[in-house]
């Protein structure tokens, strides 16, 4: 299926995307996965996570601000998707900061992911190389953490995207990236974690390497237009949004994406 049919799909299902993802993230992920055609559930109690997991189209799992309640409802939610074959993605924000942020994120890795979404650093670290993160942001460049995601990859069978100024996307064997977006994106806080929401949204409705295409293509395309109109990150995330909202399947296929 190709990047402009899987949006077409994603129009057309509305998905339910079950997003457990942290407290500075929460208002734009969830406006993000509205803009671009899906519906964000925000649950995270450990008490309901089992029951509404098997409901959703995909579970979205970010560990930006962890606590012990919120980890259970994490594995929870993992186990749960993982047994009633509902596609997740799990986003390992700054696991390599604490003992107990890599104990959650490989703890969490085992539960076997449709995707993995992080920074260069992020993956390096989770591949079990030494990265040069500084807490949540990337010291490496995406291009350093090639080698790293396709070894994660093959050892994990999930699809690991490197995202950056250019982003890296690879299930083991097949490789490829997109360029685009903008300088203004890093400057507005939690977008990342918002992009994870959007993979889990495409998810929903196709294959894992073809919804982090999708993903990819679609938030870079909005970044870039939004980047043509605005003044600074302020009116730049509301153009963003519109421009998310905008886009037409038409768009995501003008070669961005490049098959390595």
């Amino acid at each position: 299926m190709t990047p402009g049919k899987t949006l077409q799909s994603l129009h057309a299902q509305v998905p339910l995307v079950h997003c457990i993802t942290n407290y500075v993230a929460m208002n734009i992920a969830a406006n993000v996965t509205l803009a671009a055609g899906a519906s964000p559930a925000m649950l995270h109690a450990p008490q309901e996570v089992a029951e509404f997991v098997p409901m959703a189209g995909a579970l979205t799992i970010n560990i930006g601000t962890l606590s012990d309640t919120w980890v259970e409802a994490m594995m929870i939610a993992a186990q749960t998707a993982q047994a009633r074959s509902v596609p997740w993605v799990l986003d390992p924000v700054a696991h390599f900061v604490t003992t107990y942020r890599a104990h959650v994120a490989k703890d969490l890795l085992a539960q076997r992911p449709s995707i993995v979404r992080g920074n260069a650093s992020e993956i390096i670290a989770l591949a079990g190389g030494d990265g040069a993160g500084k807490g949540a942001d990337s010291g490496d460049s995406v291009t350093d953490a090639q080698a790293s995601a396709i070894d994660l990859a093959s050892r994990t069978g999930c699809v690991v995207a490197v995202t950056g100024p250019v982003d890296f996307a690879t299930d083991g064997q097949r490789h490829f990236t997109v360029r685009g977006g903008s300088d203004l994106m890093p400057k507005v806080t939690a977008l990342g974690c918002s992009l994870t929401a959007l993979v889990g949204a495409y998810a929903a409705v196709t294959s894992p390497l073809e919804a982090t295409a999708a993903a990819l293509l679609h938030f870079s395309e909005a970044g870039e237009r939004a980047a043509r109109s605005c003044q600074g990150p302020g009116s730049f995330t509301a153009a963003f949004l519109d421009q998310l909202h905008a886009l037409h399947p038409d768009d995501l296929d003008d070669g961005r994406m490049i098959w390595l």
